[in-house]
């Protein structure tokens, strides 16, 4: 088969099969790397001698880094083209990959973490705008973000499970090294799989430097404090968190003043472009907020041990990834815009359940992860594209990078809501158990209350976001 058949305009996903695996790979990466070294962090910190705060940023480098550029990464590869920015960030990620066999200290490790979450910001935003080129259909275009996102989930749902595995036979490094071949596979499927950019699908206008820096600077500050909350009780994350708002503030004065804005506030009205981000967010907010919950909830509140907690958390595991099946149809019954809002509504109602029922025994916590997983599996698709469907041609993977951003954020902001209010409702040490009548009353009190407050905020942002996608149904 030739290169010009190849990337000839697919008209099934059996035809678009090799670029459909590079996109699935590049996801594949990002969402193992969110999981998959976890479990070898004691393993490592004996190795390297680590202290706390450096085992925190082995892991944190990574999604500061990732969230912090995505939107910088956007801008760039919507004007240099969202092809050759991937195929850069997929070399670095192999590159970096490879240097984890050279690394003997935590700080070495830190940077080639970080160095990934560079890759994994060139290479995730342009996913979905190659993906929604490759096809003319919207339908091919839900069945193909379905599939690369299933791939990417199985990788998220796995990761922890084959990196224990993998522990038992092999040192921590294979961990990392086995992006290698990740990396190579998704290089091979994009580079010969997705033709060219096409120069009248870029945009010409000049980079916003001052923009990129303060965007940039927003997103990891934004990222940094809920950390900061949960792990601090000094003024540093009030700190932060002006820092934060006080950079948003000076984005925001920019955009609107600069002549070739990084991000063109007007786009953020367009009907489908706000609708989306709206739903994306309120699922991020959701999602991080119960994970977190049931996960303490399982293991200090209910006593079971990490591998009874980890099968705790099998519905949505099996939802996440079984759900595939389900969406296309779903998608072609109900439509972008009512599949949208009909999945958002069912992550908060999750999440209602959840808050209200979730003490009451496991059954009402399985409820609450399967409404939840099933909302998120139909949002995950529909919503990103739906950002994309509702920008400019020249503008789709800044739209996605801000559609990642928005989910990579507002994750933070629910872990540092639940965090926050657990901290100021508890009293004593969370982890120490057993914990007194008075105590275990404090943290039902406390998971009431984040889970309630995140639900009002999420239902807030899912209303918003069918306010302003309904004149387009």
């Amino acid at each position: 088969m030739s290169f010009n058949q190849i990337v000839a305009q697919p008209r099934s996903l059996r035809e678009a099969w090799v670029a459909l695996a590079g996109l699935s790979a590049v996801f594949l990466f990002e969402m193992l790397n969110t999981s998959i070294l976890n479990i070898a962090l004691p393993v490592i910190g004996r190795e390297l001698h680590a202290s706390t705060t450096a085992l925190q940023w082995v892991t944190g480098a990574y999604s500061v880094v990732f969230g912090g550029l995505m939107l910088a990464f956007g801008a760039v590869a919507d004007r240099f083209g969202r092809r050759r920015i991937m195929l850069a960030g997929l070399a670095l990620l192999g590159v970096a990959s490879l240097a984890t066999a050279l690394v003997t200290t935590a700080e070495q490790l830190i940077a080639v973490r970080a160095a990934m979450g560079v890759a994994a910001a060139m290479t995730t935003p342009g996913s979905m705008a190659l993906a929604f080129r490759l096809f003319d259909e919207d339908a091919l275009r839900v069945r193909a973000l379905t599939l690369i996102s299933t791939v990417g989930l199985a990788g998220l749902a796995i990761g922890p499970t084959a990196g224990g595995l993998v522990l038992a036979i092999a040192p921590w490094q294979v961990l990392l090294l086995a992006n290698a071949p990740i990396a190579v596979l998704a290089l091979i499927g994009v580079r010969y799989g997705i033709a060219a950019d096409d120069p009248d699908g870029l945009h010409r206008d000049p980079l916003d430097l001052p923009g990129m820096l303060l965007g940039t600077a927003t997103v990891v500050l934004a990222l940094l404090a809920p950390t900061l909350f949960v792990d601090q009780g000094s003024w540093i994350p009030w700190a932060v968190t002006a820092a934060a708002a006080a950079t948003a503030a000076g984005f925001v004065l920019r955009e609107r003043l600069a002549v070739h804005p990084l991000l063109d506030l007007k786009l953020l009205a367009l009907p489908l472009v706000s609708g989306g981000l709206a739903y994306k967010a309120a699922t991020g907010l959701a999602t991080a907020g119960l994970t977190y919950l049931v996960t303490l909830q399982l293991q200090l509140d209910w006593g079971w041990p990490p591998a009874l907690a980890a099968l705790g958390m099998l519905p949505q595991v099996v939802v996440l990834i079984a759900g595939s099946a389900f969406v296309n149809p779903f998608v072609q019954k109900a439509g972008l815009d009512r599949a949208a809002w009909i999945s958002s509504v069912a992550v908060v109602s999750g999440l209602a359940v959840y808050g209200l029922l979730g003490r009451f025994g496991y059954l009402w916590v399985a409820i609450a992860l399967v409404l939840v997983a099933a909302g998120m599996r139909v949002v995950g698709v529909v919503a990103g594209l739906n950002v994309v469907r509702g920008l400019p041609r020249d503008r789709t993977t800044i739209g996605t990078a801000l559609a990642d951003t928005a989910s990579e954020v507002t994750s933070g902001i629910g872990i540092a809501i639940t965090g926050t209010v657990l901290a100021v409702v508890f009293t004593g040490d969370l982890a120490t158990s057993p914990w007194s009548p008075r105590q275990t009353g404090e943290f039902h009190g406390a998971v009431t209350l984040a889970s309630l407050t995140l639900t009002v905020v999420a239902a807030a942002l899912v209303a918003w976001g069918i306010a302003r996608t309904r004149p387009t149904a």
